[in-house]
């Protein structure tokens, strides 16, 4: 007797899994730093403990897409949630440099790396999200994960503080910095670039979602 119950298809995966899990985490983990951060502003070791719980949510960030590529994990939860908590963890880490106050005056990071960077990141990710609703399927940028990468170092060095650090570790955190914000406006620019090529691309020849 053949059953009248649903059933989820044969490649479905259950929301259950550890790619969502450690998603889940890094959210978890966002609101954590930024305490820790303001807890420990002066140089007085705290700083440290910031630091490592933004690198164990980025280390959360590479270990879930990893997992759920190999197990074949991707799940509609994953696809929402797993950019949100990466803009916000790097949006917190960002907007907190900008809004601690160095003891000369100033803030630790200048407010126009905040802006134009954040900008960018939430502008792209909404812009590919409302095309994908509309059809259209933006692949992935060659030098996305590059800027990632070069984010990911560069609020390591300034969430240490850099008042703290030996002058060379100061020259490399701003060098480091400096091509965060170039390779994410370059990047972004790209990002238009392609998605106004997509949307005059015609239906059949446009990409199947991965």
């Amino acid at each position: 007797m053949s059953s009248t119950q649903p059933r989820r298809s044969a490649g479905a995966a259950s929301n259950w899994n550890v790619p969502n899990v450690l998603t889940v985490i890094r959210i978890i983990l966002v609101p954590l730093m930024v305490v820790l951060l303001f807890l420990g502003p002066d140089g007085d070791g705290l700083r440290i403990w910031p630091t490592v719980v933004f690198a164990v949510a980025m280390l959360t960030d590479f270990l879930d897409g990893t997992i759920a590529r190999k197990y074949n994990l991707i799940t509609d939860f994953g696809k929402l949630w797993d950019p949100i908590a990466d803009k916000a963890l790097t949006g917190a880490a960002f907007i907190s440099l900008t809004i601690l106050q160095l003891p000369t005056g100033g803030s630790e990071l200048p407010w126009y790396f905040t802006v134009i960077i954040l900008v960018r990141e939430w502008g792209i990710t909404w812009l590919r999200d409302r095309l994908k609703q509309q059809g259209f399927i933006m692949a992935a940028n060659s030098g996305g994960k590059l800027k990632t990468l070069t984010q990911t170092a560069a609020l390591l060095l300034f969430l240490l503080d850099l008042q703290w650090l030996p002058g060379p570790l100061q020259v490399i955190a701003w060098v480091l910095m400096w091509a965060a914000l170039i390779l994410t406006v370059v990047t972004g620019i790209d990002y238009l670039r392609e998605a106004r090529r997509v949307t005059k691309t015609p239906p059949a020849q446009r990409p199947e979602e991965q």
